[in-house]
C-alpha cells in the first residue's frame, strides 16, 4: 500500500483507551494500526480508567496519552487533556464518541489550530441512544456538543443509517460515509459444519438485548450439545442481571466474563454462529470479528449491517424472545452445506468491502483532502 499519509500525525482522541470502550476502543485500535499502514503517525488521547495500563499495549507502537479525570467519570472533565493536545503538533484530529468532555477538548483544539477536526459518532446519536439520559445530553449539546459538530471538517457516519442520523441531530449534510474495518481473515481450520455452540462477545448492556437472548435460548427445544456462550464486561447491575438469568437458563448457558487475544479469536473460530440482538448499533466490531473468522452470525436490523443478510452470511432476529428464537433454531439445525456457504459469505464480507485495505483507501483519501484544505463533498 501506497503512504499517502507519510510525514502526517493524527491523533485519536476518545473517552477511553482500554476495553472499557467496548466497540468503539476496538475501533480506535483499528484506526490507529490503518494510520501507520499508510505511513502516517497515530497518537491516542484518552481519560486515564482502571484498564488504561493494561490495554496500551493494544495500541502497538503508537503513544498513549491518558490524562486523569476530575470529578464524575460520566463527564470525564479533564483539564491536563486540552494541555496534552495542544502540545502534541498535530496535522489532524479524530474524536471517536461523543457526549463527554473529550468532545470539548477536540473542539477547543480545532478552533485554536485551525486544523482538520473529524467527529465519529459511533452510533451514539441513534435514536435508542439519545432518548436515554436526556437532560444530560441537552446539557452536553448547550456546553460543548453543538460546537464540535459545527468546528468538525466533517462528522462521520459508519453506516448510511447513521448518516441519517446525524442529519437529524446536527444538521449536518455533508456526511462522511466509511465503514469500521473488519480484522484480517485468518484460516479457518473446519472445513465442515462446526459445533452448535452460539457465542455473544460484546459488553453486558441493557442495549445489547441479552436478557431476551437467553430467554430466547431456555424456549428452544435444543440438540443435546447445543450450548450458548456469553462473553464481555459491563457494569456491576448489568452483569448480575445477565448472572441470574445464565444461573437459571442450566448448563447450556455460561458467562465466561472478558476474553482477549487468543482466547477471542479461538471461540469465533469454533463457535457455529456469533449473535448480536441489538437495540442500538453504529457499526458492531463483533460482527465484522466473527465475518473474519468465517463464523456466520444471528443479528438485529440495528445491527445496521444489511450487507451481511442481502450475501447470505447473517440470519435476521427481531428484538424479543419470541422474535428470536425462530433465528436461534434455524442455526442450531442448518446443514452442513448451507453453513458452509454462510461461512464463506462471511469471510468474503470480511476480505472485501470491510477488509483493512478498502477502509484505509478511503481514510487516507479523507484525512489527506482534510490536511490539504479540500473540502468534504
Amino acid at each position: 500500500m501506497s503512504a499517502p499519509l507519510a510525514g502526517r500525525r493524527i491523533g485519536l482522541l476518545t473517552a477511553s483507551a482500554s476495553r472499557l470502550g467496548g466497540g468503539v476502543f476496538e475501533a480506535v485500535v483499528a484506526q490507529a494500526a490503518l494510520i501507520r499502514s499508510l505511513g502516517g503517525e497515530a497518537q491516542i488521547f484518552a481519560l486515564a480508567d482502571r484498564h488504561t495500563e493494561e490495554d496500551r499495549a493494544r495500541f502497538g507502537p503508537s503513544p498513549v496519552i491518558a490524562t486523569p479525570v476530575i470529578g464524575p467519570s460520566q463527564v470525564g472533565y479533564s483539564p491536563s487533556l486540552h494541555k496534552a493536545l495542544a502540545l502534541a503538533d498535530l496535522d489532524a484530529l479524530h474524536l471517536h464518541g461523543i457526549w463527554m468532555y473529550p468532545s470539548a477538548a477536540g473542539t477547543a483544539w480545532a478552533r485554536e489550530t485551525g486544523r482538520p477536526y473529524f467527529v465519529s459518532p459511533h452510533g451514539m446519536l441513534d435514536p435508542w441512544i439519545t432518548a436515554r439520559g436526556r437532560w444530560k445530553k441537552a446539557l452536553a449539546r448547550a456546553g460543548y456538543e453543538r460546537a464540535s459538530w459545527s468546528r468538525a471538517h466533517a462528522i462521520h457516519a459508519l453506516t448510511s443509517t447513521e448518516a441519517r442520523d446525524i442529519v437529524r441531530e446536527t444538521g449536518r449534510r455533508n456526511t462522511l460515509v466509511i465503514p469500521n474495518a473488519a480484522p484480517a481473515p485468518p484460516p479457518v481450520a473446519q472445513s465442515g459444519k462446526r459445533g452448535p455452540t452460539v457465542l455473544y462477545i460484546g459488553r453486558i448492556h441493557s442495549k445489547k438485548n441479552l436478557l431476551a437472548m437467553v430467554a430466547a435460548w431456555r424456549s428452544l427445544t435444543r440438540p443435546a450439545n447445543a450450548r450458548l456462550l456469553i462473553c464481555g464486561w459491563g457494569d456491576d447491575a448489568d452483569v448480575a442481571a445477565l448472572t441470574a438469568a445464565v444461573n437459571a437458563a442450566g448448563d447450556s448457558v455460561a458467562f465466561l466474563g472478558p476474553v482477549f487475544g487468543a482466547s477471542k479469536a479461538a471461540l469465533f473460530a469454533t463457535a457455529s454462529f456469533a449473535i448480536l440482538p441489538s437495540l442500538s448499533e453504529g457499526l458492531p466490531m463483533a460482527i465484522l470479528e466473527a465475518w473474519a473468522h468465517g463464523t456466520p452470525t444471528i443479528m438485529s436490523p440495528q445491527c445496521n449491517l444489511d450487507d451481511g443478510f442481502t450475501a447470505g452470511a447473517a440470519l435476521e432476529c427481531g428484538y424479543d424472545a419470541v422474535d428470536i428464537a425462530p433465528a436461534l433454531a434455524a442455526a442450531l439445525t442448518i446443514n452442513t452445506v448451507e453453513w458452509a456457504k454462510m461461512s464463506a459469505a462471511a469471510q468474503a464480507l470480511a476480505a472485501g468491502p470491510f477488509s483493512a485495505q478498502a477502509v484505509a483507501r478511503q481514510w487516507g483519501e479523507a484525512y489527506g483532502a482534510a490536511i490539504t484544505g479540500q473540502p468534504i463533498a
